[in-house]
């Protein structure tokens, strides 16, 4: 008889992806990447005998459990699940996945809804970070429908807050981990910053790019995909993170100046692809690298002064975030913040063969 677990689909922001319980999967990470690979049908570029969509943006997995930290309600880890191929990658974090978490463990009873708003602690079990996710709960009940729309999606949805707090060293325990603002990698300036994600920020003109440019003209560009490959793979060493090029991290950043009021634009990769909107993480990692003086974004930046909110743009649209600066100094984060939205899709049971 086949083995079932129960599963939850939703979209997390511009992601999407199954929503499982820690407790039906194993504990050991590779017996626990067989399964995540069955569940979403890795193999096939289609993910045919699975619930992948056949694309990095929804072959993704969240589990969600007890939480584990004293300061947090449930615990959070993600998992980017390899399309054709047969790889699982536990390495990263996702903030939209992440937008899904607080409405599943409502749903699933993992915590106990309030009366009008909840804020769930989430322990972030990929960089041992604290996420606060606060969703609408009237009568006790998670409320999906809403007139709040996020760049990347079509349909309005309830609004979810989500602040990161801590983001500095998600997973070198550095922000800038190559002990410079800049390094220079094969004749390019660049920037190697961690926050919420490890990233390698690029001034798109260094690359003879506009920064305006489409994914599919960016992802068709075999001479400058190589190049930028090259450039991350040389990156993660210089960060620490020794051989990344079976990693996902750290993400290659394209920016440019903004052309439609925003404070910069963004070209994100994934890292073999460009996204079509803007990653979570991808968005508070250019934050932080423009309230950090000398980097590559802050010098592209017309204002430094002591911003707390940001437009960044990007192919779909925009994203918005705001920053509470640490007191004394202006350069450090305590927190990040920002608007997503989720939707249920279905519930019921995975079967595995």
């Amino acid at each position: 008889m086949s083995q079932t677990i129960p599963c939850m689909i939703m979209r997390g922001g511009t992601s999407r992806g199954p929503y499982l319980q820690i407790s039906d999967l194993p504990q050991d990470r590779e017996a626990c990447a067989e399964i995540l690979l069955k569940v979403m049908g890795s193999g096939h570029e289609l993910q045919l005998d699975g619930i992948g969509g056949g694309n990095s943006l929804t072959s993704k997995v969240a589990m969600v459990g007890p939480a584990t930290h004293p300061e947090a309600d449930v615990d959070y880890l993600f998992a980017q699940v390899g399309i054709v191929e047969q790889k699982v990658d536990f390495s990263p974090n996702c903030g939209n996945m992440l937008s899904g978490v607080a409405p599943f463990a409502i749903e699933t009873g993992l915590f106990p809804a309030s009366q009008d708003k909840t804020t769930v602690r989430i322990h972030n079990l990929n960089t041992g970070k604290i996420i606060h996710a606060t969703v609408l709960t009237p009568n006790g009940r998670v409320q999906y429908d809403g007139d709040t729309i996020i760049s990347g999606t079509n349909s309005p949805a309830a609004p979810i807050e989500v602040t990161f707090l801590d983001v500095e060293g998600a997973k070198t325990g550095k922000l800038l981990p190559t002990g410079q603002v800049t390094n220079v990698i094969d004749s390019v300036e660049v920037t190697c910053l961690d926050a919420a994600t490890p990233v390698v920020l690029i001034n798109a003109k260094d690359l003879n790019k506009a920064g305006s440019e489409s994914p599919s003209e960016l992802d068709s560009d075999i001479e400058f995909m190589t190049r930028l490959e090259k450039i991350r793979l040389q990156a993660g060493q210089l960060m620490g993170m020794g051989d990344v090029s079976n990693s996902v991290i750290p993400k290659p950043i394209l920016l440019s100046p903004a052309l439609h009021g925003g404070t910069i634009t963004a070209r994100y990769f994934v890292p073999h692809k460009c996204h079509k909107a803007l990653a979570v993480t991808g968005s508070i990692a250019i934050v932080t690298a423009c309230c950090t003086p000398g980097t590559v974004a802050t010098k592209m930046l017309e204002s430094q002064d002591a911003e707390s909110y940001f437009v960044l743009e990007h192919p779909s649209g925009t994203i918005e975030l705001s920053v509470k600066r640490k007191q004394g100094d202006h350069s450090a984060l305590e927190s990040v913040s920002l608007i997503r939205t989720a939707k249920k899709i279905m519930s019921g049971n995975i079967y595995l063969s």
